[in-house]
């Protein structure tokens, strides 16, 4: 029933606008009081053992998902927004001091999102001129991150990448294409400097040109 309303609601424009201003204030991506108190509660999913530090932001809203998984732990000044798509965090998953999460986004297991890290689904529209983008279409695209993946301080995943499984972000890149499992990416734009070797069973650096 309630993702029947959701869908209704979403295919409305009209009805869409007058529930949006129910949840949250005007000009503000973050939902109010009694969202946070009396409907996210039920509406998100919190594995056994998860943390979320006291001081984190919740900009969670209840017509898109939210699930935290087992064990992992959400610290201190992150912030987490699924206003234009579903966070979902797997287990044993350590997001760091600072990050910020801008759904949709998709994260497995073992993963390590070091500080001040942004992984952002959305963007923006800028070609109509006669608007400020702020004012034009929002995209979403999601970002996968899979199990086993550790991002360095200071990255940024830009929306539709995904991060293949025991891959490496050094700090400071900036993720705009696909990285292959059991890669080493680093630099802005991020490119591959290492991956494993299956044949030889090592770690092996990329030449460079």
């Amino acid at each position: 029933m309630a993702k029947f309303l959701t869908e209704r609601i979403k295919a409305n424009p009209t009805l869409k606008k007058v529930v949006l201003r129910m949840l949250m204030p005007k000009n503000q991506a973050r939902p109010r009081l009694w969202v946070r108190l009396l409907l996210n509660p039920f509406a998100s999913r919190r594995g056994s053992g998860s943390v979320i530090r006291r001081r984190t932001r919740m900009d969670v809203f209840p017509f898109n998902g939210f699930s935290l998984g087992k064990d992992s732990i959400i610290e201190d000044f992150v912030t987490i927004n699924n206003g234009a798509g579903n966070v979902v965090i797997g287990e044993r998953t350590i997001i760091g001091i600072s990050s910020v999460l801008i759904g949709p986004v998709d994260i497995g297991n073992d993963v390590m999102l070091a500080q001040h890290i942004v992984v952002s689904g959305l963007n923006h529209g800028y070609e109509d001129t006669s608007l400020p983008p702020s004012k034009q279409k929002e995209i979403s695209k999601i970002i996968v991150i899979e199990d086993r993946v550790w991002i360095g301080a200071n990255s940024v995943v830009t929306a539709g990448v995904r991060i293949g499984k025991h891959s490496i972000v050094g700090a400071g890149s900036v993720v705009t294409k696909d990285v292959p499992p059991y890669s080493v990416v680093a630099g802005s734009p991020a490119r591959i400097i290492k991956y494993f070797d299956t044949i030889s069973n090592e770690w092996k650096k990329i030449k460079s040109e």
